[in-house]
Parts: structure tokens; sequence; C-alpha cells
């Protein structure tokens, strides 16, 4: 299929949802609705029944959580079925062997009606026209207003699924806002400290009156997502940069990385950083959560995890968010996060078929303050989750049942929501205005790279990982960071600048 193709690709409208008014109203540019409480009487999703009643309908989907009970010992997954009106069969991998089971899959041919394509998957537009349906007759412009809540889908979230000319999947919508600089609100303020640095003199201040070495307490821990913050802070470009249609990565602007590297530089000489940081994986958050470290940059949905894991320990335990300034001073800048996590692709069937199928989704695209997001977030009230006012709680077993991975298939726009707590959302809201209000997005999304996806991850983790890391650290020169992106370039850098640039211009005309 020519590229050229993808310019005249109709995206489904977008009709949002209108049955429940947000306590926070969200924005067109970018920030969530907000809600304190579920609505006490929520809104008839399906007021005409199941939606999708038919055969079974099986979806392969990865998972990040321990994996739920099977259906026949899970209450919610059975709620579920029962509301969208068939059997949803999930087989559900652990995240490190979905690409290798994906692969299989795909080699062996006997295929799931529904199958998560991340954006590592290799060969997506040839795979994708060979075996997979193409969804345009169904979700373009306005024939997707026959599924209502895919319509109440956001536009951007769309556009990682078009390919050959057409529309090959169903986004998994996430919030526009990206990564948060969370932030000990207990210990910021027992020691009477401000969050909110104005420059990075100030923020490296913060971070001295966070750090005790003598006490193994620092003010971060992983340097790589803190190097990250410091480059918000110098306005960098967000992963790919583009302008009239040339596109650059982020580390070939070396002034500015050379800049960021040297003020990291100064904050391990200080030491504000955690020693272990350059060395360890997979202890940040628990660093963050015990205390030991004070700041931590990560996905914006961990500000709920934090809560519903450490505080029960720590009733003190309080979270912030911090929005990067200048770095000397005045506005900073945020980079946003992808509007989708990845894509869901169906199979080639008929057309009956593939209707129910959509129906199927739609039901599980329903949105908050509904009675099918409650059931499907929270399960069956006694069973999964008990009621605090109007709010569902999760009890031991719905927390085990409410990991079933629907979101991985596709979801509803997310909201700012904390049964628990009433007084998070609005901190979540605050903290969205202030990085939307400076947001800079990634030239690259909704772009495919063959490059990027075969290679791209390796050679930037070798960057990362090496010169980059060695430089703040002191072990290794900026020659041999020179050195490392001028191999880049020659290997992969340039072949996906240029695979980006030819996609790009088939998006545009």
């Amino acid at each position: 299929m020519p590229l050229a193709e993808n310019a005249d690709v109709k995206l489904p409208d977008f009709v949002p949802y209108k049955g429940v008014k947000p306590d926070l109203p969200g924005t067109s540019a970018g920030v969530l609705n907000g809600f304190l409480h579920y609505p006490k009487n929520p809104a008839k999703a399906f007021p005409d029944g199941p939606p999708a009643k038919g055969p079974s309908i099986n979806f392969m989907t990865l998972i990040y959580s321990p994996v739920p009970p099977p259906v026949s010992r899970n209450k919610l997954w059975q709620g579920v079925n029962k509301t969208v009106g068939t059997d949803m069969n999930f087989e559900i991998v652990p995240v490190i062997d979905y690409p290798t089971k994906f692969s299989l899959t795909i080699a062996g041919g006997d295929l799931p009606d529904g199958m998560l394509f991340l954006p590592t998957a290799p060969q997506r537009p040839d795979t994708l026209h060979a075996l997979f349906e193409d969804l345009s007759p169904y979700l373009s412009g306005s024939a997707v207003r026959d599924y209502p809540y895919l319509a109440n889908l956001p536009t951007k979230a769309w556009r990682d699924t078009i390919y050959n000319g057409g529309i090959y999947g169903l986004p998994m919508p996430r919030l526009n806002s990206g990564s948060v600089m969370f932030y000990r609100a207990d210990i910021v303020k027992e020691k009477s400290l401000d969050p909110n640095p104005r420059n990075f003199k100030e923020f490296l201040q913060l971070c001295k009156d966070l750090s005790d070495p003598r006490k193994n307490k620092y003010a971060c821990g992983d340097p790589l997502v803190t190097f990250y913050f410091v480059m918000e802070m110098l306005h960098s470009t967000n992963e790919w940069g583009q302008k009239n249609g040339r596109f650059a990565w982020w580390l070939e602007d070396t002034d500015r990385v050379k800049q960021g590297l040297d003020a990291m530089r100064q904050m391990v000489k200080a030491r504000v950083i955690h020693p272990d940081g350059f060395t360890v994986e997979g202890k940040f958050k628990d660093w963050f959560g015990n205390g030991q470290i004070a700041l931590n940059y990560d996905g914006a949905t961990a500000w709920n995890d934090y809560l519903r894991a450490y505080k029960p320990t720590n009733p003190k335990l309080d979270i912030g968010g911090m929005v990067a300034p200048g770095f000397d001073g005045g506005k900073g800048s945020h980079w946003a996060g992808l509007s989708s996590f990845a894509m869901l692709a169906l199979k080639k069937a008929p057309k009956q078929r593939i209707e129910q199928v959509l129906r199927a989704l739609n039901a599980l695209a329903a949105p908050f303050g509904t009675d099918a997001y409650l059931e499907r977030k929270y399960g069956v009230p006694g069973a999964s989750f008990d009621y605090k006012g109007s709010d569902p709680i999760l009890n031991p077993t719905g927390t085990l049942e409410a990991t079933l991975p629907t979101n991985f298939a596709t979801d509803a726009p997310q909201v700012l929501y904390f049964p628990e707590d009433a007084t998070v959302a609005p901190r979540q809201y605050d903290f969205q205005k202030r990085a939307v209000d400076v947001l800079v997005n990634r030239a690259d999304e909704g772009l495919y790279s063959e490059t990027d996806t075969t290679l791209g991850g390796t050679a930037k983790t070798l960057i990362y990982e090496g010169p980059l890391q060695g430089y703040m650290s002191g072990r290794s020169s900026w020659r041999d960071f020179e050195d490392a992106m001028s191999n880049w370039r020659t290997t992969v850098g340039d072949k996906i600048r240029a695979d980006y640039e030819k996609y790009w211009a088939s998006l545009h005309g």
C-alpha cells in the first residue's frame, strides 16, 4: 500500500460522552476530567440490554500485574461477560513474555479475535494488511457513532492505528500529560521546604535540603529520569522533534544536552542522587514509597498506586507533583506522554462477526460514571468491593480480580479519581493544568519506522546506559558521548529520521 494513502484516512468522529458531569472539567488541551466521588446513581450504559450477544470472543493481551483468578472464580470477570452479552476469553500474557508470544502466534496463524499490537511490534504495516481487518468502514468518520463509547475516545489516540491507508485497530487511550516529578509532600512539609523551585539553582538546593547521605536519604534515585526533568527545564525536544517536516532526536541538540549533563554532574557531586541509582533496577518505587528518596519521576498513574501501596503503613504519606521550571527562571516545559498505550487489531472476519466484536469493545470503553465502568473496574458490591458513601473501595478479593486487563483491549478515557480520598483528584487536576500549559508533544507519535522498531530501542539503551550516565557520574568524557552519537547516526539514526520524515509526509499530503 502506498504511504500516501494514509493522508486520505478519515479518523473517527469525536463525540464526547455527556452523561456524567465532572466536578473538575477537563480541557481540549489535555487536562483530564476529575471526579471527587462516584455518582450515587450511575448512568445505565446499556439500557437495551447486553450489546454483544453471540459467540464467545477471544482476546490476547498483556498484563503488568499478577494474573487474575480464572473466570470460574472471578466475579468481576463473570459480571463483565454478563453485561457485554458473551464470554470474553482473555489470554493473559506477562508483559516480559508478550513479544515472544506475539511472534509465535503470528507465525502459527491461529489468531485470536483481537490481539494487542505493541509499538515495538515489527513489520506492522505488512502484518496488519495480511492478517487483520481494515476497520475504516466501521469506524471512520461518522461510522463510529454506531459505537458511541468508541466515539468518546480522543481523536489523538486514534493516530497510532493508521496503516496501509486504513484504520487497523482500536486505541488504548492514556492521559496526555505523561509523567510526573513526584515529591513526598509529607517530607517536604516536615522540613518546611518549597516544592516549587523557580530555576535549576533552587531545584538543586531543594535536593540538598532533602538529602542526608549519612542516613541513606537522598532527593533522587534514578539519574536518567532525573536528567529528563532537567532537560524539561531546558525546553528540550520530547524524543523526536519536527520542523517543516525535518526530524531531529532530542540528544542531537548537543549544546542543550551538555548543559543538562553538566547540571547532573553538579547533582552527583552534591550527593543528592542515590549512589546505587546508576547500577540498580526496579528499586526506585520502593525507595520513594519508604522515604529513602523524596523525588521520583514516574508515570502519572503511579500517583494512585503509591497511595494505595504505601499509605496503609504510613498514614502521614502524602504526594505532590512538580512541573519543571525554566533552567534560569520563567516557565520550563513538560513532556507529553503517548495518547495511546498500544492498539488492538481484529483478525479478518465476516462483517457480522466484526460488528459483534466491536460492540463488545464498545462496552469495554463505557466511561466513568456508568454502571458498566463501575463493574469493569471494581466488580460486584459486597464480593469485590464495598461502598464508602458512593465510592467503591476494593477488598482483597476485588484487588485480585480487578487485574483483569480489559484496559489492554481498549478502555474509556482516563479520569482523575481516587475513591479512598476525595482530596487527591484536585491535586492531580492542579498538576495537570500546570503541566498542560507548557506541554511538549512528541513529533513521532502516530508515525512508523521499522528501523526504530527493530533496532532503535537497543541503540538508545547503549547510549543511555553508557556515555550518557557515564558523563553524569564522571566515568566518561564528552568525547565518548559525541562518538556514541556519531555511531548512532550512521547505524540507525539517519535511517529512523528518513522513515519518520517519509511517514510524516504521507500523513500531511
